[in-house]
């Protein structure tokens, strides 16, 4: 273990540069003891910083923990993953934070700083020539009985300061920040992006005399590759778990979100939902802005969660209205020239132009919402044909022939395209984990009807994805709109595929590859409870803990993640994994709070109104009320967000009893 390095930054200094803590006349203590530096038993920093100055100091101390470098891949959750691909071009419209040597221009720099609750789990780490190195540290201070402290879910006290993390390629150390800075650049969304700040209200103040204590957690262990840092992610959970705070329960939210998309989201001359609904104050009732999709923000991915729900709920006006969504996209979206449907659609004048097209670098279908569609329509043929003894034949046959498409353009890394050409159909772009949709689809087909024609070439595609993508935990390349950032969203289909892969074979190959894909989404899912301080979130003790993330490009948390509750359940079914449960309940938990229970709970809307977007972090915060103060949410009904809640609270973990 290599000596850690302290250093800070005044806020009365002339630079941005971190000293020594003497030129700042504050003087440390350091000794560390007991552990192993292995995940369950790590070394224990304890350091004490003074003041010995007869004036009061302000600023930010800094704590690194150096390593032998050589090609060093760090791990910030929800922040940081190998380099963010700082190994790719950087000239690109979505600005997120990548890792680069040298002096590159922004979006890359060689180190960042961020404040702690752009991480998931309070918790830095490193993976280089064969081991994992990191640290782990309250990610806020508290004030107890006039005495700085570090929180724990056992140290309860009034909130003082946040902390922060860091990591340098340049220098190869991670960090730990009493107070914190984001920079050397503040990234709001990827189309927002804010210059290094003063030091003002992120500094961290220690009067003439005083001191602070505070320990971190210091790991070094052996690990065959990025996969390793997971076991001590699973120490750390346990470490810092706060519970999601107790609102509803899941077949009441189930009832609330369901009902209130089927009467205000409704748009009966599309057959289809808007995308958001929003109070009209001006003039009253409701304005919509329908984003028309065929799934992925719309769609499919509202309609099959309605009709889940519906069936559950024996509500037939509910059904038959999300049967004619389906119905609507099965019967119209197939572009004849391709075989492969349209994502989009305005006046049913079909396209691929959807709202994200701007966004992108080449026009086409893409096989994100071509196989995330292809499933949620086999999902509502399932749920049809088990509640109703309804055989939708016409549903599977159109699944089946583009699926059928879908295999043909896959390159000879068994890897599906990114984007299709909508002249021929033919792959115009890969290097992406979106397919894994197509994936999942196809093995949910296979074990839907028995078929296992594609088997061997679903078991070459698994491996492809899980040693390119997965192994590295490094998924890029499925939100149309986030550049191939890392995300969170095309894991989830890469474990539903691991899910029906393992149960056509029983090779429990597919349940390790599917802790380790479950593992890396909980890289993006909070752990603790992050003290908000921006309405409306704050005033309800909104509980971040079970929320994910959605990529390292938009840090806001959405509900994605919760639609593989039933997942989930399957891998404790099979394995008896207590953390996996553990998880899984904090994801059922989050989703039941996260929603108006009653009218304008969350400030606006009626009962059973949710938006995509929960800005745990003020440094994310871009919504405000009437009156110019800052929100921590949308003030909108987003049926897709409702939809994966509804899904997660409507599958086979509908009878589960925990």
């Amino acid at each position: 273990m290599e000596r850690l390095i302290l250093t800070a930054r005044n806020k009365l200094g002339k630079t941005t540069d971190y000293s020594e803590l003497q030129d700042h006349g504050l003087i440390a203590s350091l000794d560390i003891t007991g552990g192993n530096g292995s995940p369950k038993d790590p070394f224990q920093a304890k350091i004490s910083v003074s003041n010995e100055g007869s004036v009061a100091w302000s600023g930010v101390i800094h704590v690194e923990l150096p390593f032998v470098k050589k090609k060093p891949r760090y791990f910030l959750p929800a922040f940081m993953y190998g380099r963010n691909r700082g190994e790719a071009p950087l000239n690109v419209p979505k600005e997120f934070p990548r890792l680069r040597d040298g002096s590159p221009p922004r979006p890359a720099s060689p180190w960042w700083m961020v404040r702690s609750d752009r991480l998931s789990h309070p918790a830095a780490f490193v993976y280089d020539n064969g081991k994992i190195y990191g640290l782990c540290a309250s990610p806020y201070f508290i004030n107890k009985q006039g005495i700085k402290q570090q929180w724990k879910p056992d140290n309860e006290g009034e909130f003082y300061q946040y902390g922060g993390y860091t990591c340098s390629l340049s220098k190869g150390t991670v960090g730990y920040t009493l107070g914190y800075e984001n920079a050397p650049w503040l990234f709001i969304k990827a189309t927002l992006v804010k210059n290094r700040a003063p030091l003002e209200e992120n500094c961290f103040e220690l009067a003439a005399g005083e001191s602070v204590a505070f320990t971190l957690e210091l790991y070094e262990y052996a690990a065959v590759s990025e996969l390793g840092i997971n076991t001590a992610i699973q120490e750390v959970y346990y470490r810092y778990h706060q519970s999601p705070r107790k609102a509803s329960d899941p077949r009441t939210t189930v009832s609330d979100l369901s009902k209130a998309i089927y009467q205000y989201a409704w748009l009966p001359e599309d057959l289809s939902y808007s995308g958001f609904v929003i109070e009209d104050k001006e003039n009253g009732g409701y304005r919509y802005n329908k984003i028309f999709s065929l799934s992925w923000t719309n769609g499919l991915s509202v309609a099959v969660p309605v009709l889940m729900a519906a069936l559950r709920l024996e509500d037939e006006s509910m059904r038959n209205q999300a049967l004619l969504c389906i119905t609507n996209m099965v019967e119209h979206s197939l572009n004849p020239a391709t075989g492969l449907p349209f994502e989009t659609y305005d006046n049913n004048n079909w396209s691929n132009n959807g709202w994200w097209f701007d966004g992108m670098h080449t026009p086409g279908h893409t096989s994100y919402l071509i196989g995330q569609a292809m499933y949620y329509i086999l999902k509502a043929y399932e749920y049809e044909k088990r509640f109703k003894h309804c055989l939708h034949d016409d549903w599977l046959d159109f699944v089946t022939k583009v699926l059928v498409i879908m295999e043909g353009t896959k390159n000879t890394d068994d890897e599906y395209p990114y984007i299709l050409s909508e002249l021929t159909g033919a792959g115009i772009e890969y290097d992406a984990f979106c397919g894994t949709w197509c994936m999942a689809a196809m093995a949910y087909r296979s074990w839907l009807t028995g078929d296992k024609t594609y088997l061997e070439s679903l078991r070459r595609s698994e491996r492809h994805y899980y040693e390119t993508y997965v192994k590295r935990m490094e998924c890029y390349g499925t939100p149309l709109d986030a550049d191939k950032a890392i995300d969170s969203e095309g894991i989830l289909a890469y474990i539903k595929a691991l899910r029906y892969l393992h149960a056509l074979t029983g090779d429990k190959l597919y349940l390790k590859h599917m802790r380790d894909a479950i593992d890396y989404e909980f890289t993006f899912k909070f752990c603790y409870n992050s003290p908000v301080k921006i309405a409306p979130l704050s005033k309800l003790g909104w509980s971040s803990c079970g929320g994910s993330v959605t990529s390292t490009a938009n840090p806001h948390i959405h509900p994605m993640s919760s639609n593989i509750v039933d997942e989930l359940l399957y891998f404790v079914e099979n394995t008896n994994d207590h953390y996996v449960r553990d998880r899984m309940l904090d994801t059922i938990e989050w989703g039941c709070q996260t929603y108006n229970r009653f009218d304008k709970e969350f400030d606006y809307g009626k009962k059973g109104w949710m938006s995509e977007r929960f800005c745990h972090s003020e440094g994310l915060v871009t919504e405000t009320y009437s009156d110019g103060s800052p929100a921590s949410t949308w003030f909108c009904l987003m049926p897709w967000a409702s939809g994966c809640v509804i899904e997660s609270l409507s599958g086979d973990i509908w009878d589960y009893k925990h």
